[in-house]
């Protein structure tokens, strides 16, 4: 095989590697005529990968393959930096609130009928003072009628509703999350948890739960609170699909850098090899030194009569000897060592023939 073809394979073997290694990249563009001869030989192409978003009602913002920056030249961040770069609107954001976790009781024991009746109450109770204003009595009071109902979802998801307004997010978003632990389809709940998670600038957390609490019952108000954070959802969104690109694209530099090296070595390889082939006799004669003549032998007379000891059957017989061979080494690693053969007629006579040969006349003085 000529060394073109080595290579040609070298590469596409590295190539197969890489495809291995990551199958996505069957999904460029420029090897889609790869990608369609594999498939017109029955081969089961990965889909592509898709990009792992929550679900978003048509109100939520979605990211074009358009909208995304370029990456060209640019340094890549590490995630902890990516908010640090987007320039958000923070207006109307607050503090978080670090307030002890309210009373949530056990929603594990059995309610009775009576117990309903009197949460039932106490949430009536309840709704008149947070219509009253008095919202800090109206916390009371509903947590009152969470003990008495400790399974009841919608009594969280109001008592969240009172603290969002008090400006406590995080207390809010704890009610929340016990809601949606009790009844996960519980509207309310998202559409608190959402607006308490833009008070914390939490805007993709908070563009997530509003579009689903539109999605499982629809408010104005919701959607109001949706558009509101969409801007800044929006952007972060675009920037850590722009550094998870660079990322992708930093990762497969850096194995075509390996493949690269190791091409680079295998060919090193392959030269060295060839060129350790290429130190001895063509034909297989171990150690020749070439055409340049052996010592004690006169002069080889050039490729002419080397072609012409090639050519001779009896000498290429002969070197099928390993004495013969070994004995051929020998002297040619060291010319003064013809002496030791001289007593022997096999070597005496091929060495005598190969002299004649090679233009040297006479045999050398055995």
């Amino acid at each position: 095989m000529v060394a073109t073809e080595k290579e040609q394979l070298m590469e596409l073997k590295a190539f197969i590697d890489l495809c291995k290694q990551n199958p996505e990249i069957l999904h460029k563009p420029e090897l889609s005529f790869f990608k369609d001869y594999l498939t017109s030989l029955g081969a089961k192409i990965p889909p592509a990968p898709e990009e792992h978003a929550r679900p978003m009602t048509p109100e939520e913002p979605k990211i074009e393959e358009d909208d995304v920056p370029t990456t060209d030249d640019v340094e890549i961040e590490t995630p902890e930096s990516e908010e640090s770069e987007v320039e958000l609107d923070m207006t109307g954001c607050v503090e978080p609130d670090d307030e002890d976790p309210l009373e949530t009781g056990d929603s594990s024991i059995e309610v009775t009928d009576e117990m309903m009746d009197e949460s039932s109450e106490k949430r009536a109770q309840a709704m008149e003072l947070q219509s009253e204003g008095k919202l800090e009595e109206a916390i009371k009071v509903w947590t009152e009628a969470i003990l008495k109902n400790p399974a009841c979802a919608v009594l969280f998801a109001k008592r969240a509703n009172v603290l969002l307004r008090l400006e406590k997010p995080n207390a809010a978003i704890r009610d929340c999350n016990k809601a949606l632990e009790l009844n996960p389809d519980q509207a309310l709940a998202y559409k608190i948890r959402g607006r308490a998670n833009r008070l914390l600038g939490n805007w993709e957390e908070a563009a997530h739960d509003l579009a689903t609490a539109c999605k499982l019952d629809y408010t104005d108000e919701a959607n109001e609170w949706l558009k509101e954070v969409s801007p800044n959802a929006k952007k972060l969104q675009e920037h850590k699909r722009k550094w998870e690109r660079k990322r992708e694209e930093k990762e497969l530099k850096a194995r075509e850098e390996r493949i690269r090296k190791a091409r680079e070595e295998r060919e090193r390889e392959y030269q060295r090899q060839k060129e350790q082939e290429e130190a001895g006799m063509p034909g297989g004669f171990p150690g020749f030194p070439g055409p340049g003549g052996m010592g004690g032998m006169g002069g080889m007379g050039g490729m002419g009569g080397l072609g012409d000891v090639l050519q001779d059957p009896e000498i290429m017989a002969a070197f099928q000897d390993p004495e013969v061979s070994a004995a051929f080494q020998d002297i040619s690693q060291n010319p003064a060592n013809l002496a030791k053969y001289q007593s022997n007629p096999k070597i005496k006579n091929i060495m005598s023939k190969m002299a004649m040969k090679m233009g040297g006349g006479q045999a050398p003085p055995m």
